[in-house]
């Protein structure tokens, strides 16, 4: 379970922090280490897990929480890091996922500034492809700025986002005061990826009234309207989708509904729970402060949606004013019936150990028919059979900084990487001889790698052995003496060379206090040699 400690408790002592040490090869990176408590059992579905994890609380002088290194990463089910996107985007980063863009598959991420105060962030969309190159970078129409919360693409040429405008108007008829002037209006756009040509802007107070809002102006849980900054954000949506007649749907989380929206004049065609629903909803599929609604299956007047149910809203740290609406979070398929005008709950997936996110989260369903729920700002994801059954939970960082780990949405996907950098590499000497770790962030194709010895300013090479690859870094003990350099070689499948490292020089190897510099036996014991070293 996720660490109990709370944080007027935790000791104003020097702790080590546990994302170091992990890579020798690359010192640099110190990604989080997954705590998985429900290890995947053969039933997940196939593909690698793309989170971004972040920081819920402030580091302090005496206190850090959360990753050290904040960013898109791609894990394997183990918790073994796939790739570090940490410096590649270089701001905040959220809603990292992978796609497909005219035919060819690519990385794609919010990347911006962040407000964690009022839920909003502001920046652009930046792609990448699978060399982990930037392609292009995307941005609102009109004179706008993006939203953290959504992207969505469509087949594969155009994009959806989200959009928080600050604007002025007469609040007065909801409490306000001559003060409280500002309020948001929720926006969402539909952009031509290629051109960044605005195809589709649809605004929620040319549609939706204040009245809608579940949060009052006053006492400001959802912003006091005295500056742009502390907007009333009456509605805010997160999330966008959009069906194959051209229609969209949006989750207003501060409105506690679901709004299917015509694609040609905006319209409403119709609502799912909140104030004046569409349907009637039974207790078991009602939901508040949701996020990420998608379109599952439309079929005559039967509509099959997904959603993220958070059922809390309020601060994380447990200080301000909060609201639940039930005892947990929860993910949720619902069916609306558009003759009856009934709506039905069809599956929920609880979380295994009661968490209740007031703040972020996701639902998805898989290709194979699994469901994976990201559980927001508790910091965990967990992936399920379809009736249910949780087949893989994990808490998005582990020990001291896995109090406060946020995680916006988590997803699965079959993903190849093939970057353009070169491989990293280092060989350490200890008391008991050399030991080469080589690595390359965001491969996925390598199956094993073959160390050399270099034994002149030529380049001149020795092989040293070949090591089935175990992981992000894969080492090879070196029990010869007087070598002083040290280079390697990734190899694919049918033994394809795929790319060579530079030239490390031994050095000496320094370890955490307390550890003594050698390899630990069990270390040896667990490399995978597949040739046996010779001369060459």
């Amino acid at each position: 379970m996720k660490s109990g400690f709370l944080l007027g408790t935790v000791l104003a002592l020097p702790l080590p922090v546990s994302a170091d040490w992990q890579f020798k090869s690359r010192s640099d990176l110190a990604p989080p280490r997954l705590n998985i408590t429900i290890p995947a059992t053969q039933d997940v579905e196939k593909g690698y897990l793309f989170v971004a994890p972040f920081a819920g609380f402030p580091d302090t002088p005496t206190e850090q929480h959360g990753p050290r290194q904040a960013g898109p990463y791609i894990f394997r089910d183990d918790g073994d890091l796939v790739w570090s996107g940490y410096g590649i985007y270089s701001i905040w980063s959220t809603n990292f996922q992978a796609g497909r863009w005219r035919g060819k598959d690519i990385l794609f991420s919010f990347e911006g500034d962040h407000n964690p105060g009022y839920g909003h962030g502001h920046g652009h969309i930046t792609f990448l492809d699978n060399h982990y190159e930037t392609i292009r970078e995307l941005r609102a129409g009109n004179h706008k700025l993006v939203d953290k919360h959504e992207f969505h693409i469509v087949n594969e040429e155009t994009g959806l986002i989200q959009i928080y405008q600050p604007v002025v108007r007469d609040l007065t008829a909801w409490g306000a005061s001559d003060e409280q002037k500002w309020i948001v209006n929720a926006i969402i756009q539909e952009l031509d990826i290629a051109t960044g040509e605005l195809l589709f802007e649809w605004a929620s107070l040319d549609h939706i009234s204040p009245d809608e809002a579940i949060l009052p102006i006053n006492p400001g849980q959802a912003g006091s309207g005295y500056n742009s900054s502390d907007s009333w954000d009456y509605f805010h949506i997160n999330s966008v989708d959009k069906d194959s007649d051209g229609n969209y749907l949006i989750s207003a989380r501060d409105a506690c509904s679901i709004h299917k929206i015509n694609g040609t004049d905006g319209s409403i065609i119709w609502k799912l729970h909140g104030k004046h629903s569409s349907f009637k909803v039974p207790k078991d599929a009602e939901f508040c402060f949701q996020h990420d609604a998608r379109f599952l299956s439309q079929h005559d007047d039967i509509e099959i949606i997904s959603l993220y149910d958070n059922s809390a809203h309020g601060t994380e740290h447990g200080g301000g004013s909060e609201v639940h609406t039930a005892p947990t979070s929860s993910g949720k398929i619902i069916k609306v019936n558009t003759t009856s005008w009934e709506a039905e709950l069809v599956q929920a997936f609880f979380p295994p150990d009661d968490l209740l996110s007031k703040s972020q989260g996701s639902t998805r369903v898989l290709p194979n028919g699994n469901v994976i729920v990201n559980w927001g700002s508790s910091g965990a994801v967990t992936e399920y059979l379809f009736n249910g059954t949780p087949i893989f939970h994990a808490y998005m960082d582990s020990g001291y900084l896995g109090i406060g780990v946020e995680n916006y949405r988590a997803f699965r996907y079959n993903w190849t990487g093939m970057p353009n950098e070169e491989p990293a590499i280092a060989a350490l000497q200890s008391n008991e001889g050399i030991t080469a770790y080589v690595s390359w962030n965001g491969d996925t194709e390598t199956k094993a790698w073959r160390f050399y010895t270099v034994t002149d300013d030529y380049g001149s090479k020795e092989f040293l052995g070949e090591v089935e690859r175990t992981g992000f870094e894969t080492s090879l003990r070196i029990d010869r003496r007087g070598i002083a350099a040290v280079s390697a070689e990734a190899i694919g499948t049918n033994g394809r060379s795929l790319r060579s490292t530079g030239v490390a020089l031994v050095e000496r190897e320094i370890n955490p206090a307390g550890k003594a510099s050698i390899v630990a036996a069990d270390e040896v014991a667990a490399q995978k040699t597949i040739i046996k070293p010779i001369s060459r």
